[in-house]
């Protein structure tokens, strides 16, 4: 059985997709409903840049929706892939917005305003320059949880934002209280690595961001997936419409429950994990968390020409 992945933030890079727009009709078409949907040019900032606008929240998250959207709508329209035969669709943060968009559960459009307005709010809930994120590579979760335990007395927000690998953890909170944290890691000798972002995500300094939220989520109308969705808020399956808004609005402060996602599908039977995207940051993960794991990236055509005589056969 398998799975199909759909990126976060993070993957984004100008001129992704470019491939695809240059050769199919159908990812014009899908660039030019974003822009009119949003009433810019993303399809530009996607294509051609600048990096530093594109790189905006707001900008981002539409944007790694509009290509990995693009990827999947001309694996099964022009190669006439049947995803039917897969048990789960599966999305990192907002990836699981692409999830839903390509699993009928949310239209494309909706899904564009969602992410925008999501982007929005998520930059806004704190000020510029005060929040943080690093990567803590090399340890392992529990030790982390630990470590966060111990150092309560320290003034400031530091949770975990992502439980991505075996090894592989992302911290979110005030940006003193990571750099204090980042100074005891360096005594243990343990590498970490601060990420550039604009805020810190998937913490409780969220929480304004989700109370924005709730109300535009909950006034769009989601219909029940085609498949099961994995959730990252509780790394399980989920079908029920109302459950997944719920879900998507915890999930804008919640840990994004990667790791355990990957062992639960593994768990429900899953063989092949297939990411489809902007780069190939989910299928190192599943490497790293499943060692003997069958897994595929699709960002190229010619990823999905060998990707579609393999699973054809």
């Amino acid at each position: 059985m398998s799975a199909l992945l759909f990126p976060g933030q993070g993957s984004q890079v100008v001129g992704m997709g470019s491939e695809f727009f240059a050769n199919f009709n159908i990812v014009k078409k899908i660039f030019n409903q974003a822009d009119d949907k949003l009433n810019y040019p993303l399809s530009k900032l996607i294509l051609e840049g600048p990096e530093d606008k594109l790189l905006l929240t707001k900008n981002t998250q539409p944007a790694i929706l509009t290509v990995s959207y693009s990827i999947f709508k001309v694996l099964k329209d022009e190669f006439g892939f049947d995803f039917r035969s897969f048990k789960y669709f599966a999305g990192h943060s907002l990836g699981e917005y692409s999830a839903l968009v390509c699993s009928d559960s949310l239209s494309f459009e909706d899904a564009l305003y969602l992410l925008h307005e999501r982007g929005k709010a998520m930059q806004e809930a704190v000020p510029l320059g005060s929040g943080s994120m690093i990567a803590v590579l090399g340890m392992k979760i529990d030790d982390i949880t630990q470590l966060l335990k111990s150092k309560n007395n320290v003034d400031g927000i530091c949770e975990v934002a992502n439980d991505n690998a075996e090894g592989q953890v992302i911290l979110s909170g005030n940006k003193n209280t990571i750099e204090s944290l980042q100074a005891s890691l360096k005594e243990k000798k343990i590498k970490s690595i601060p990420l550039k972002v604009s805020a810190p995500f998937h913490c409780s300094l969220m929480k304004p961001a989700a109370d924005k939220m709730k109300n535009k989520i909950n006034s769009i109308k989601f219909i029940k997936p085609s498949l099961e969705i994995i959730n990252n808020v509780t790394a399980k399956a989920e079908t029920n419409s109302e459950k997944i808004k719920q879900l998507l609005i915890e999930q804008i402060f919640s840990t994004v429950k990667w790791r355990q996602s990957i062992i639960y599908m593994q768990n429900n039977g899953i063989k092949n994990f297939i990411e489809i995207g902007p780069g190939k940051a989910l299928i190192g993960m599943v490497k790293r968390t499943i060692k003997d794991s069958n897994s595929f990236s699709i960002n190229s055509i010619a990823d999905m020409k060998n990707f579609s005589d393999e699973f054809k056969k």
